[in-house]
């Protein structure tokens, strides 16, 4: 089995800048595996938050987790910067795919890389629903 190729900067049109912390390392002295679903959850809803796809008190319709997965290329440590990058790789009727490439300060190759599938669900119901015309246009920016 050949190791993937991890993805550079210019393969994401969505960057948000997050600070790694104090308690994000382990005892090996890099942040923790973990951590990194921490970075991909945060850059997929914050851009639907920015983009006014998500409001958490009043959404009727909410993304619900259905598959994830990271792959791991090098370390960051703290006091690192991480830059997540952003897009959307498949745009289905009510499900969403996110690539999410993950920078260690100014580096233009990827420390890791996130895949993040969305199924949209009604708020209540939690039957699936399809994606609205905006939040497919707004998607649609970032889609490659």
């Amino acid at each position: 089995m050949s190791r993937a190729t991890p993805p550079t900067r210019d393969a994401y049109p969505h960057f948000l800048k997050i600070p790694t912390r104090w308690n994000d390392n382990d005892s090996y002295g890099h942040v923790n595996n973990a951590v990194y679903y921490y970075f991909i959850d945060t850059v997929v809803n914050s851009y639907l938050i920015d983009q006014g796809l998500l409001d958490l008190k009043e959404s009727e319709t909410i993304g619900l987790a259905v598959e994830t997965s990271c792959q791991f290329f090098g370390s960051i440590t703290y006091p690192d910067i991480v830059h997540a990058g952003l897009r959307v790789t498949k745009l289905g009727r009510s499900s969403v795919t996110y690539d999410i490439g993950i920078f260690r300060n100014d580096e233009t190759t990827a420390s890791a890389r996130g895949h993040f599938v969305h199924v949209y669900v009604d708020a209540v119901t939690r039957r699936p629903t399809p994606i609205s015309d905006i939040m497919r246009h707004k998607l649609g920016e970032i889609t490659v």
